[in-house]
């Protein structure tokens, strides 16, 4: 099999501003500011493991806009889809979680210059010349009424030119709740178009409007194969289950979904987590990196990206090949 084409990620960059050292928001007079956003954290992901990724968005014609291409081609993303313009880039605030308090986020993005795109603002038609995948969120359409039309509209370039389409439901109930009663009727509207799902048996209830339960095996395979019967593009679903057992120890597992088969791996305790902002975002890009190995090498390396990611601070995943070599050697002493 050849070089895969490129990955084409299309979504919001945001500013983020997060409480130092485990803080609560504004306990000091100082917060650390990283970029970040659902599908720029993919694309740096998947270049970081040797994938080639663009990404689209627009950002402020000003030095916030140059930083913020700047941070994301820095890792070897392609930023020729990135354009520019008038307005304000989107933002927000985390608190992070410390002990058994969880982390929490604020978001500041109304009215954004992403969210104030239009369709005819993007030549689909370029931009996905040479791409194998289409990435892009369900944070796009709980933007508002006009963001919904934005990704519905490179859905469609993307059905146009052949071009495979991995969507990520990342449900965002604060953003919804803002102006939408019925989100699972708009999500669907994505995910009828989408060829992989990244979701859980929540995200499927919240589409099909039916409870799962997800405690079970049998259970998450039920919500798989009604969101297949659903949905016919679908040829995958992606997903972990992860329990919080405190803000620094996870145990999480991952699974991809086939329409005939599945694999689930082991559970993995995460111990010191770092960061846990970006680990879904790591995982989709370890589970599309190795999709075409099949289910059980997809769910694994989504698994150990995510893994990861957690030791890593800021929403951006670091993890090379290299690294993933390492961490499934299981040795933690210092490499020189």
């Amino acid at each position: 099999m050849g070089q895969p084409g490129r990955t084409v990620c299309f979504g919001e960059v945001l500013l983020r501003l997060a409480a130092p050292d485990r803080e609560l928001l504004f306990q000091s007079a100082r917060l650390e500011a990283r970029f970040a956003g659902a599908e720029a954290n993919m694309a740096v992901a998947l270049a970081k493991l040797g994938r080639a990724a663009a990404l689209v968005t627009v950002v402020p014609d000003d030095a916030v806009g140059d930083a913020v291409v700047a941070s994301v081609r820095m890792h070897g993303v392609d930023v020729s889809g990135v354009s520019r313009g008038e307005g304000r880039l989107g933002l927000y605030y985390l608190t992070p979680g410390a002990g058994l308090r969880a982390p929490s986020i604020i978001y500041d993005r109304a009215d954004s210059l992403f969210a104030r795109a239009r369709p005819e603002d993007f030549d689909w038609p370029a931009l996905l010349v040479g791409a194998s995948w289409l990435h892009l969120s369900g944070v796009i359409p709980a933007l508002g009424p006009d963001a919904v039309k934005l990704g519905l509209a490179a859905i469609e370039a993307a059905r146009a030119a052949g071009v495979r389409i991995s969507f990520d439901g990342n449900f965002r109930p604060s953003l919804w709740a803002e102006w939408c009663d019925d989100p699972g009727a708009i999500l669907s509207e994505y995910v009828e178009q989408a060829d992989l799902l990244f979701g859980s048996h929540r995200d499927v209830a919240l589409l099909l409007g039916r409870p799962f339960d997800g405690d079970e095996p049998d259970g998450r395979r039920e919500a798989a194969l009604a969101a297949f019967g659903r949905f016919p593009r679908l040829t995958h679903i992606a997903s972990t289950t992860r329990q919080a057992l405190s803000a620094g120890h996870h145990r999480l597992s991952a699974r991809v979904d086939e329409r005939e088969a599945w694999h689930e791996t082991a559970a993995l305790d995460i111990t010191d987590i770092v960061d846990r902002i970006g680990t879904g975002d790591a995982f989709a890009a370890g589970v599309l990196a190795g999709l075409d190995d099949g289910p059980e090498a997809a769910a694994s390396l989504g698994l150990a990206v995510a893994a990861l990611k957690h030791a890593t601070p800021g929403d951006f995943s670091q993890a090379t090949q290299r690294d993933i070599a390492a961490f499934r050697s299981g040795g933690l002493d210092v490499r020189r």
